[in-house]
């Protein structure tokens, strides 16, 4: 009987552990969650994918994004105006502000026209105030809503809102567009 007992709660103790398994996944040592639940939404998100931001041999942050749905397509992802999020969980040890805000504007001018830039500037310049030099451990989310705009977040603490689904579409490029920060982080965003 004991020993019945004993094999009961091992098993029990194996389902459990799988059944956390399936609602996470960890990527570069980051435990992400398969579903996260955005404030001012009402809908359930999906990992669509994840992947590590590597600059040299250095891993910089592990990011994540999350969509309605999944999908491989990058141009679906960058023009649907659904609600979505990119987590940013930093990895190394420090990122300068100035290095974070000459990042953005390298991924941005890397994936707009010079025209689409000049509509983008003031805003893509109150998005760059909003970030402080960043470090290991530090998550910031980007969450998309629907005629509301992209919501900053940086350590737990609402930073503002960037309103416009160009906005958007100028930010998911960053990561999805023809000229994205770098491929293997595209590829891994889009599930592969």
């Amino acid at each position: 009987m004991g020993d019945t007992i004993v094999k009961l709660l091992f098993s029990l103790f194996v389902l459990l552990l799988s059944v956390t398994d399936a609602w996470s996944k960890d990527v570069g040592g980051v435990t992400l969650s398969e579903q996260v639940n955005v404030d001012g939404s009402n809908e359930t998100l999906q990992l669509n994918g994840a992947g590590i931001r590597k600059k040299f041999f250095f891993s910089i942050y592990v990011a994540a994004l999350y969509m309605p749905e999944k999908t491989g397509d990058a141009e679906k992802i960058i023009n649907a105006d659904v609600t979505k999020r990119v987590l940013m969980h930093f990895v190394y040890s420090e990122v300068e502000k100035e290095k974070m805000r000459s990042g953005w504007d390298e991924g941005f001018s890397d994936n707009r026209s010079s025209d689409e830039m000049k509509v983008l500037r003031k805003r893509l310049d109150n998005f760059n105030a909003m970030f402080d030099t960043l470090h290991e451990g530090d998550v910031v989310l980007l969450d998309y809503l629907p005629s509301v705009g992209t919501r900053v977040t940086v350590r737990g603490e609402q930073k503002g809102i960037i309103p416009g689904a160009d906005f958007n579409q100028a930010l998911m490029s960053v990561w999805l567009g023809a000229s994205p920060v770098t491929s293997s982080l595209k590829s891994a965003l889009l599930g592969n």
